[in-house]
Parts: structure tokens; C-alpha cells; sequence
């Protein structure tokens, strides 16, 4: 198109033979904010590298065209020159430096005798705050003083400040709260109004349809299509994402539940920070065999904390009285929860759930690599058999069972580590945020999964921020709020409200 800012035309990429990209398409125009959708795996975040040249041009084939001419950049800070900028999922801030020393780092303006210009920095980056509506964050402090979200508006700053003409935002509300999120759609509305063209990449589909002009959709790295967001459905979107319809997002099964087999009681996590606060504050509750029971709560409220707890994972000081089948059990260190028949899937896979430069393969093997040693010796043959029926079982997109797993998409990742929590046959399965950065796809095979090993007698608790979720897979439902035990619900007829309200409403104090 004439008009087009930017145009991508038959990507093709290659790793070892395998081609991730096949003939893809993109078109953006100036002000456009195009939802680029595909599950994970299905080349998104590689098309978005070969934009920004993290693949140099020489090692794709294909022509992208920038403002009517061919764009041939080597380096990031050649398509960064021209325009072009990308804030990828996992965020590029330096925790220690200040908010003005992340926004200009590499760039910094200088002065007299060639020293940094401090104040000229503090200011131009108070500007580009201000321009967010982001007045309140003070640019002189470090940026590990502010929140998620913050850091993410932090990011985009640091994107106008290198006058960005096309913004690519990849995953970018996956650990963002409500009203941080609505802060951020807001900003790239506001960007677009003044010019800026935006490819915003997201499983959440509702974000996508608030925001986006069009849509590109691309399947197995192949394109699928392009059209205006006005002539698309969520459910139309589905269908181009994974090839098929689905009529029902959650896939709920009946299944028996049994009588009690696990009780957490008294829990008390202290703030590692602060000892005279509690993160979780006296918390009580009980699981019942096959059941699946929610976690719900706002963010920080400690559902993360407590179930960090049951595993023997907290970071600070905390008591916990667990019980399986009855009986008192001594949980203080993961390894210690896995004998017992306890396995976590943590909300932080990244940090906590996979060991990146490993191959896929042996992270999935990790938790039970004593079950093929023998005589100090590892029976390869019988893992990689094992390792094979978890990948297939899981659908475990990946070209070889020993590419380094931090080379997989956000999504398989994810499956590689409840493959991993579930080789020791687990009782009790923990699932915190089990579906964080998960294609729409790959969230109903995980869903599934559930209540696949319900009907085996497995337990599961789930905790998700995600309130349809919640509503949408539990049998029971616990609220949590600032760390109490606020609602222990059935889950029949029950409503987002109903959750809401119990999070928010605090307990009667005793005097």
C-alpha cells in the first residue's frame, strides 16, 4: 500500500533448517495500531526480531519497505535511528540506575568538558513523564522503586525519547494490574492521536479489540490474514489463530470429588521487608480430592505468598500446619514439598520455573532426574522416552528435545514447566497464574489437562488474576484480601461481583 509506513513482504526465517517464518505479511500505516494475534509459537515475537534487526537483514529473506524505502538495517540502533522500537516482555531497565539515567542510557546528553548534563537529562525526562501523565514518578529515583506497570510506561518513554515513529509492544499488560493496563491503553491511544503508528502483540484479546485498527493474524508461522478490527469478532480471531472454532473457552467437565485429602492451617508469611506485617494472615482452608480449587484476590493481596508457603518457597520468615490424608506433614523446602506429593508451577516461570540455557528436555526431567540414575550413571534412553511423551503429550512446540528451552516461545515454556511438575505424579498440584502470556489455544489444552487429572483423583489449586478464569474452571473459589482469608465460595451461580466485593470488603477487627 501507497501509504503504508511500513510494509513487510514474504519474511521467511530459518533456524537449523527449520523455518519459523514462511512468507509473512505485515502493513502498518502512520497512527495505525495493528494487533498482531497467533499462539504462541506461531512467530510473532521472530517476525518483531527481524523488524528491529535483533536478526540482522542478510540472515532472513523478504523485503521490508520503511516510509516507501527498502530497509536493510544490520543493528538495532540502525532501526532505532529510523524509527523503529520494540519493548520487549521481559523489560530492559537497569533496576539500580534512576528512571532519567534508564531513559537516556547510551544516550546521555552531555556538557561542559564532555560531562553528563544531569539537570538537562532530569528535565527532558520529567517532560517525556509528564507527557504519559506520569507526573508523579520522580525521574531521580532508581527504578527499582516503582511497580510493574510503571516500568512499563517507563519503557514507552524511553521509546519517544528516540522519537519513535513506529512502537512495538510485545506482551506488554501479562504482569499489569487492571488500572495499569487501562493506564497503558490509554497512552497508545493517546500516541496514536498524535501520530505514532503501534504493532501491539497480546493473547488478551479484549485489549486488542479496544485498541486496534486492524488485525494481522499468522498460524505456524505461515500469515493468515489481515482485516479491519470493525469487521471482527473475538470469536472470528479465534478461528484464523488456531485453524478451528471454539465454542467454549472453558471447557468444563464433570468430575467427582472426594473427601478431604489436604488442609493448610494457620498460615502466616511475614513481609521479609517489614516483620511487623503479615502477607498472609492466618489463613485456613481445606482441599478435596479431584477439586480444583481458585484463588482470587487483587494483586498483592498474598495469594502468592501463601501458596509459596505450602510449597516451602517463601522468602521470609512463616509458619505453616499442613495435612495429607489426615495426617501432619513437614514441608520446608520445595524438594521436601515434590516427596510429599505437593508440585508448584511458580508465577514467575522465567525466573523460578525454567533453567533457559538447559534444553528442553532436561528441565522437564529436573524435578525426577533421580528416577534414571542408577549407579551415578543417567539411563539417557529412558529419559529422552519419557521426554518425548511429555512433549507430545503437552504439545510442546519445539524443534528438538534438546534446544535450550529459553529459545521456546513464552507459551511453551509454560507447558515444558507443568510437564515438569508433573512427572513426580503429583497429589496436590499447585498452579499460580498457570496461564500468564499463554495463547488462547494453548490456555484451553492447559484447562483440559485440568480436568483430565481431576478425574484421576489429583488436586488443584489455582491461582489467576484472571476473574473469568477463575469463574470458569473452579469448583470452589478463596478470596483473599491484604493477606486475610476474606470468602470460601461454591462455585454455583457464583459472580465476578460477588468475588469483587469479598476482596475488597474488610473483616470485622476484634477489639
Amino acid at each position: 500500500m501507497a501509504d503504508s509506513l511500513l510494509e513487510m513482504r514474504g519474511i521467511i526465517k530459518e533456524f537449523g533448517g527449520v523455518r519459523a517464518l514462511n512468507g509473512i505479511n505485515l502493513s502498518v500505516k502512520a497512527g495505525e495500531v495493528v494487533g498482531l494475534c497467533g499462539e504462541n509459537g506461531a512467530g510473532k515475537s521472530t517476525m518483531m526480531k527481524v523488524l528491529s534487526a535483533v536478526y540482522p537483514y542478510g540472515t532472513w529473506g523478504g523485503t521490508i519497505l520503511w516510509e516507501g524505502r527498502e530497509l536493510k538495517a544490520t543493528s538495532i540502533r540502525e532501526t532505532e535511528d529510523a524509527g523503529i522500537v520494540i519493548i520487549h516482555q521481559e523489560l530492559m531497565l537497569v533496576p539500580q540506575l534512576s528512571v532519567a539515567e534508564n531513559i537516556f542510557l547510551g544516550r546521555e546528553p552531555h556538557g561542559f568538558g564532555g560531562m553528563i548534563d544531569f539537570e538537562a537529562m532530569y528535565s527532558k525526562a520529567a517532560t517525556l513523564m509528564a507527557d504519559l501523565k506520569m507526573s508523579h514518578i520522580n525521574v531521580a529515583q532508581p527504578v527499582a522503586h516503582y511497580s510493574g506497570g510503571e516500568r512499563q510506561l517507563i519503557e514507552i518513554a524511553k521509546a519517544l525519547s528516540k522519537n519513535a515513529k513506529l512502537l512495538i509492544l510485545d506482551e506488554p499488560t501479562s504482569s499489569l494490574t487492571r488500572s495499569e493496563t487501562d493506564t497503558l491503553l490509554g497512552i497508545v491511544k493517546g500516541l496514536k492521536a498524535r501520530g505514532t503508528a503501534c504493532v501491539y502483540i497480546s493473547h488478551k484479546l479484549e485489549e486488542i479489540e479496544a485498541i486496534a485498527d486492524s488485525v494481522t493474524v499468522i498460524r505456524d508461522g505461515a500469515y493468515v490474514g489481515s482485516e479491519p478490527m470493525r469487521q471482527l469478532t473475538t470469536g472470528v480471531i479465534i478461528r484464523m489463530m488456531i485453524g478451528r472454532e471454539m465454542a467454549n473457552l472453558f471447557p468444563r467437565e464433570d468430575h467427582p470429588i472426594g473427601d478431604v485429602v489436604f488442609e493448610a492451617r494457620n498460615v502466616i508469611c511475614i513481609d521479609p521487608q517489614n516483620i511487623d506485617r503479615r502477607r498472609v494472615d492466618n489463613v485456613s482452608f481445606q482441599l478435596r480430592k479431584g477439586e480444583i480449587l481458585g484463588i482470587a484476590g487483587l494483586v498483592g493481596a498474598g495469594r502468592t505468598e501463601l501458596v509459596s508457603a505450602l510449597f516451602g518457597c517463601y522468602r521470609g520468615p512463616y509458619t505453616a500446619d499442613l495435612y495429607l490424608d489426615g495426617k501432619p506433614i513437614t514441608v520446608r523446602t520445595p524438594k521436601q514439598a515434590v516427596a510429599q506429593g505437593l508440585c508448584m508451577v511458580p508465577e514467575d516461570r522465567k525466573a523460578h520455573g525454567i533453567v533457559p540455557e538447559l534444553a528442553v528436555g532436561q528441565n522437564i526431567t529436573l524435578s525426577v532426574l533421580d528416577h534414571y540414575t542408577r549407579h551415578d550413571l543417567i539411563d539417557e534412553e529412558r529419559e529422552m522416552k519419557d521426554i518425548g511423551t511429555a512433549i507430545a503429550t503437552m504439545r510442546i512446540k519445539t524443534a528438538s528435545p534438546m534446544l535450550p528451552i529459553g529459545r521456546l516461545s513464552g507459551g511453551n515454556q509454560q507447558k515444558a514447566v507443568i510437564a515438569k511438575m508433573l512427572a513426580p505424579h503429583p497429589r496436590v498440584l499447585i498452579l499460580d497464574e498457570p496461564t500468564r502470556g499463554v495463547d488462547v489455544g494453548a490456555k484451553y489444552e492447559i484447562y483440559k489437562l485440568m480436568f483430565e487429572l481431576v478425574k484421576t483423583g489429583v488436586s488443584i489449586i489455582m491461582v489467576s488474576s484472571e476473574m473469568p478464569e477463575v469463574l470458569g474452571i473452579s469448583d470452589r473459589v478463596l478470596v483473599i484480601g491484604e493477606g486475610q482469608l476474606r470468602g470460601d465460595f461454591v462455585n454455583d451461580g457464583l459472580t465476578q461481583e460477588a468475588v469483587l466485593t469479598a476482596a475488597i470488603t474488610d473483616l470485622p477487627r476484634a477489639a
